[in-house]
């Protein structure tokens, strides 16, 4: 074999590994799912991803109440129209043969920085938690908008986020140490993969990182671009790296898993796998408050150039509480994700998230096939369709 010939490492997603039980269970009530990410504590390690199908005003403000947290995109339909409405129900009724077209049209009004204020400020008089986001280009800009509007914290998210950046055009690079030091709120810094890139980005003050490219249930960026790795993978391979950062500073950066977590199952492993918490998108969307309708689409689906996302059905089956909460209509882990990741420490014998990401893991191919003919064969349980 030479030398020079490339060699492949196999890579896992969550479909691909389970959760394997220790010596001991515990009473539900000795678990502690709560958590923390910069300044914010969290009763459940449970975010909304900043979609526009699935966070606005007060969808953020009821996740707040429910002991979860919602991020409202900057650069979304929020923030492009006073009226929001009859907009997003333009996306829900357009045909599938001309959604493309009609986002990329949709997505080209001006972002109006008087709406980003009015968001953030209607979210905090409410009491919610507010946390908004922007891509690095326009982080700088509407960062310090935002901060003065009185956001909790700002997350700067693309697709792939490096802490190095080449460009030619040195006026639309974002220093993020620097923007790291102004700035006077958190500011969460996604997406990675990779335990050189997780380090490097830590070093340069984020207080979060969000890991997964291309797992999404609406993301086409794995067909589009072929980047991505599979999120059990990349999970452990960050949480590696933040553990590493937090023994030679003593500053704990938590990682947050975002993509492909669809059931209550997929948190629990994600969290196995080393995350402080997940974000989630499609199991959010199809709650009967989400702004989508039963629709929902990622950030670069309007893309003017490359569209990287499709508008995807996900209908709309439960209430927001019901979903993370309960009581649970549905067997097939859509809902109670509180009480499910409750019950998941309790039947593994762990007590909090540190202890849930010390579990061992094992690959496991016929995790969602041994034994399950007749579910699939009905279409019930884990094989609804």
């Amino acid at each position: 074999m030479s030398e020079a010939e490339k060699k492949f490492e196999k890579a896992y997603g969550l479909n691909e590994v389970a959760l394997v039980p220790t010596n001991i269970t515990v009473d539900t009530s000795l678990v502690d799912i709560s958590t923390r990410l910069g300044n914010i504590n969290l009763k459940m390690p449970i975010i909304a991803s900043a979609m526009d199908s699935v966070v606005d005003v007060d969808t953020a403000v009821e996740l707040s109440e429910l002991g979860a947290m919602g991020i409202l995109n900057l650069e979304g339909i929020q923030t492009r129209y006073e009226d929001p409405k009859p907009i997003l129900k333009k996306i829900a009724t357009v045909d599938k043969a001309d959604y493309v077209q009609e986002m990329q049209a949709i997505y080209k009004a001006p972002i109006q920085e008087s709406l980003i204020s009015k968001r953030i400020k209607d979210i905090k008089k409410k009491k919610g938690i507010a946390v908004v986001s922007a891509t690095p280009q326009q982080a700088e800009k509407l960062g310090f908008i935002a901060q003065e509007a009185g956001a909790d914290a700002f997350l700067v998210q693309s697709t792939v986020v490096a802490a190095n950046f080449e460009t030619n055009k040195e006026n639309s690079k974002l220093n993020l140490g620097s923007f790291c030091k102004a700035m006077k709120i958190p500011v969460f810094v996604g997406n990675a993969t990779t335990y050189d890139v997780a380090l490097d980005l830590m070093k340069k003050g984020i207080q979060a990182l969000f890991i997964g490219i291309g797992p999404g249930a609406a993301c086409t960026t794995r067909g589009v671009l072929g980047i991505g790795v599979p999120m059990a993978t990349a999970i452990a391979k960050t949480a590696a790296a933040r553990d590493d950062y937090f023994s030679q500073t003593g500053v704990y950066v938590p990682i947050v898993a975002d993509g492909g977590i669809v059931n209550s199952g997929d948190i629990c492993k994600s969290i196995a796998c080393g995350a402080d918490a997940v974000m989630i998108g499609s199991p959010i969307a199809r709650s009967k408050e989400a702004p989508g309708k039963g629709f929902h689409w990622g950030m670069a689906t309007p893309n003017a150039l490359l569209p990287r996302g499709a508008r995807i059905a996900v209908g709309q089956v439960a209430t927001l509480k019901q979903i993370l909460l309960g009581p649970s209509n549905s067997d097939d882990g859509s809902q109670n994700f509180y009480e499910a990741l409750v019950t998941c420490c309790a039947t593994l014998g762990v007590k909090n998230i540190k202890e849930l990401q010390k579990v061992d893991v094992i690959v496991a191919p016929a995790l969602q096939t041994e034994g399950k003919i007749y579910q699939d064969l009905q279409h019930v349980g884990m094989k609804k369709k």
